[in-house]
């Protein structure tokens, strides 16, 4: 029993030691610079980071011995969090801006602080000053932190993915805020302008994540604001302007005096801290945008650039006169699948074609892809064997770098008569009323008869010629209207162009319901989507090649007024921008763009059709 015993304490203290050695995070304190050899009047970082341990427990930061060195800024304090065996383990970072006038080799002292009421210390850091072709700054006091500062220390670089693409292809732009000083919340002050893309916003975290990164061999803090996946919309060497942010920056300041109490409130937990408002701004892009091949494009080709499956599916092929038939095309792949338009069904005579319902599943992360259905409903309305001829769709394949055409099967459908005609047949008896006739058969009376005279000498009523010739009216009427239903169903643009209003105030409803529901973001795509979409079919511009300044060409190549083409500038600028920063615009706002977006479609709708006619 006492061996059973000592066994089982063995194995406890083990299993203890392992949890242990697992759960436990060394403290760690040191020192580090951006660089040892710097130049005379060069300004450079110095941080102290304590890891390994919880900084709620951090307390009594001292700042080392600076001598030879002018401090410019600091403590600049930062925390971060990582995970190691399971263990939160977090650090907190004091870093310091210096630089010195004299040349020669210096030291930088150490700091500490205590933990948990234990000090550490770091190590100190050997500095070589070699004369360089920096001057002093002119009235600069100690502590302070000039435009030029903070430009080295926070900036933003917008990097694409490939400098040059081909027009329709995906380039991927990703804005990374770099700072070496303490932030807080950055606020977009100024949107990239994309002129001449397709721009889509791709899936982000929606806080701001910051890592430790290196940028031209100087350490940095840095997180990725904002990732966009671009289309080109015309060829050429296009620009994309700065994106620029609003970066609050918290600085502490100390004084040249050497009173007690300044020494005293210098302290980490004591320090007066400002905040400076710095508006950062990303770099200009250039883009060279390549053309598409034009030998060998396809008469099925709408501008579709990317990689591609298409599908066509039909629910029956055996149908009765009038039953209805439903045709499913899916396209799915990888591209800018808001803007494919997907291929026309060709169908015979016979045949009545309804509003196709169009659904899309697109996923935004660093490739933008997804599908897009669409499914017609037709109907037979006349018997026999109908041929649809196979259904084509074709697309620039980026990598083979040629267009790809891809097509359906070739469809048969068995349109049987209905069951009506089997029972009434074409001189709309049936057989009840075939065996009735013979009951029906009266003879003629031959005996005498008592005829009276009327007055009224009309041998016909007014009812007989309404019977007569109201249901030939009523035909021509209906005839009338099938062939404009016809005209409008063969001529696409046509029937957008029609029904351009009707789809933009659709849209506007659902805006209204977004500002309704206080939903700021959805409110504005609304409007913004609504807006575009109505030019576009109003002016007969396709999805693919429109784009805001294509527009306005347009209007004022139709010599629309300049107010209402101000206004639309005005509507679809603050709308995409209002989309990033949906709180930088109020309630009172919103309300007013939405009545300025109905009044401005309306009048359009008006002036664009008055001048088509």
């Amino acid at each position: 029993m006492n061996m059973r015993n000592f066994y089982r304490n063995i194995l406890l203290i083990i299993i203890f030691l392992s949890v242990s050695s697992s759960a436990i995070i060394p403290q760690e304190f040191k020192a580090s610079v951006d660089k040892t050899k710097v130049e005379q009047y060069e300004r450079f970082q110095v941080y102290f980071t304590f890891s390994g341990g919880d900084i709620n427990k951090v307390t009594n930061f001292k700042g080392p011995n600076f001598k030879g060195f002018n401090v410019l800024s600091g403590p600049n304090q930062s925390t971060s969090m990582q995970i190691i065996n399971n263990s939160v383990s977090s650090s907190i970072e004091y870093s310091y801006i210096i630089q010195s006038s004299q040349e020669g080799n210096f030291t930088i002292g150490s700091a500490s602080l205590s933990y948990e009421g234990k000090k550490y210390s770091t190590g100190q850091v050997n500095i070589e000053v070699v004369k360089g072709t920096g001057k002093p700054d002119e009235g600069n006091t100690e502590g302070s932190v000039s435009q030029e500062e903070l430009a080295k220390n926070v900036f933003i670089i917008a990097t694409p993915d490939k400098r040059k693409v081909y027009l329709g292809e995906q380039l991927t732009v990703t804005y990374k805020l770099y700072t070496r000083l303490n932030i807080s919340s950055p606020q977009i002050s100024k949107l990239p302008v994309y002129s001449g893309f397709w721009a889509e916003d791709l899936e982000s975290s929606r806080n701001i994540n910051f890592a430790i990164e290196m940028y031209n061999g100087e350490r940095y803090r840095a997180a990725i604001v904002k990732k966009v996946a671009l289309f080109p919309t015309k060829p050429g060497e296009l620009s994309i302007t700065p994106f620029e942010l609003n970066v609050p920056v918290l600085v502490k300041r100390k004084k040249n005096s050497r009173d007690f109490f300044d020494d005293f409130f210098n302290d980490s937990f004591f320090g007066r801290t400002e905040t400076i408002e710095y508006a950062a701004k990303s770099n200009t892009l250039l883009i060279d945008v390549l053309p598409l091949p034009e030998g060998n494009v396809p008469s099925s080709y709408k501008g579709a650039v990317g990689e591609f499956d298409f599908k066509v599916e039909l629910d029956k092929s055996n149908v009765k006169q009038n039953e209805a038939v439903s045709f499913k095309v899916t396209l799915s792949g990888k591209g800018n699948i808001k803007l494919l338009d997907l291929p026309e069904i060709n169908l015979p005579p016979g045949f009545e074609k309804y509003e196709p319902k169009t659904s899309e599943r697109i996923s935004r992360n660093n490739i933008v892809s997804g599908s897009k259905t669409v499914e017609f409903i037709v109907v037979p309305r006349v018997p026999g064997v109908k041929i649809i001829p196979p259904i084509e769709f074709s697309y620039f394949s980026l990598n083979q770098k040629k267009y790809i055409s891809l097509a359906s099967e070739q469809f048969e459908i068995n349109v049987e008569p209905g069951d009506d005609m089997y029972e009434t047949g074409i001189s709309g008896f049936s057989k009840e009323n075939v065996k009735l006739l013979s009951q029906d058969i009266r003879f003629i009376k031959t005996s005498s008869f008592n005829l009276i005279s009327k007055n009224d000498l009309r041998l016909v009523k007014d009812w007989f010629w309404i019977t007569l010739f109201g249901p030939l009216v009523i035909l021509l009427i209906a005839v009338v209207l099938k062939s404009r239903h016809d005209r409008l169903k063969g001529d696409i643009n046509l029937m957008k162009f029609q029904k351009a209003e009707k789809m933009a105030k659709s849209r506007l409803k659902l805006a209204q319901k977004a500002l309704t529901d206080n939903d700021m973001v959805r409110f504005y795509t609304q409007i913004n989507q609504g807006l575009s979409d109505y030019l576009g079919d109003k002016l007969q511009i396709q999805k693919s090649r429109f784009t805001f300044e294509s527009a306005v060409k347009e209007l004022q190549d139709r010599s629309i007024d300049p107010e209402m083409i101000a206004n639309v500038k005005d509507i679809l600028e603050k709308s995409e921008f209002a989309r990033f920063a949906p709180n930088a615009d109020g309630g009172k706002q919103a309300s007013e763009i939405y009545e300025k977006a109905i009044n401005t479609i309306t009048r359009l709708d008006k002036s664009i059709t008055k001048k088509r006619k």
